[in-house]
């Protein structure tokens, strides 16, 4: 692999972003010397940041919400969805490989004009999605059973499919859970690196910011041990498989 791929990180926390990191190269099949890691939710997105270098982006979760109101929101949040908006200036025109979970989501369906809300939101856990027929043949999920089984948790969501998109999966609490604009650009609101160990580790630490009653916690890592998501992520694998270069 002669470009790496960059991941970018926004969780605030460094034992759950070890964790999502670790679980990135597991899933994806990538060594720490096939990626470039950067950790933004202290500093934001640097100025400079030259897409060209890499072969793909790929976007983990975060505790931040677009929806909270302008005036509630960090300066540090703020200055992290504006780097977004510039990144997307540069990614969605020129269909530059990415893949966003969750928060990437988000970030991606804001930028593109969908508004997000708590309309959507979902508890933690593990959750049957449906492929939809233009999901069937895309690249990243063709030969799929028509229905898998993705871990997510997540206090807002798309509440509407932006109108340049295709949408992929679809499910009942949730009808975005992922969708592509052009051929390269993708989100999903479920996290593809996702595993029992790793939604351990975040139950514990967020336990405390609204996804859940804390006094659920307990029960919902025994409902997220019990769990296998082979096709979500097999998702991670496909995406890096597809754009390695």
């Amino acid at each position: 692999m002669t470009k790496p791929f960059l991941i970018m990180q926004l969780r605030p926390e460094d034992d759950t972003s070890e964790s999502e990191y670790a679980a990135i190269l597991k899933y994806g099949d990538l060594d720490t010397k096939d990626v470039h890691r950067l950790r933004i939710e202290k500093n934001g997105i640097p100025d400079d940041l030259a897409l060209g270098k890499y072969s793909g982006v790929i976007v983990g979760g975060s505790p931040f919400d677009i929806s909270t109101p302008e005036q509630d929101k960090s300066e540090i949040q703020k200055k992290i969805e504006q780097g977004f908006k510039r990144l997307f200036d540069v990614i969605v025109p020129n269909d530059i490989p990415f893949l966003g979970a969750c928060s990437g989501n988000g970030l991606l369906g804001s930028y593109l004009g969908t508004s997000i809300s708590s309309r959507y939101g979902e508890a933690v856990g593990c959750v049957e999605l449906d492929i939809t027929d233009a999901g069937k043949s895309d690249p990243l999920l063709t030969g799929f059973p028509d229905t898998i089984t993705v871990l997510l948790g997540h206090k807002e969501a798309c509440d509407a499919l932006p109108a340049s998109a295709v949408l992929l999966m679809t499910g009942n609490a949730c009808p975005i859970q992922m969708f592509r604009v052009g051929s390269n650009v993708y989100a999903t609101q479920f996290h593809p690196e996702g595993d029992a160990e790793g939604f351990t580790l975040r139950i514990h630490a967020y336990k405390h910011h609204g996804y859940f009653e804390p006094h659920e916690a307990d029960c919902l890592i025994g409902a997220v041990c019990m769990e296998k998501t082979p096709y979500a992520q097999e998702i991670l694998r496909r995406f890096v498989s597809r754009y390695k270069s």
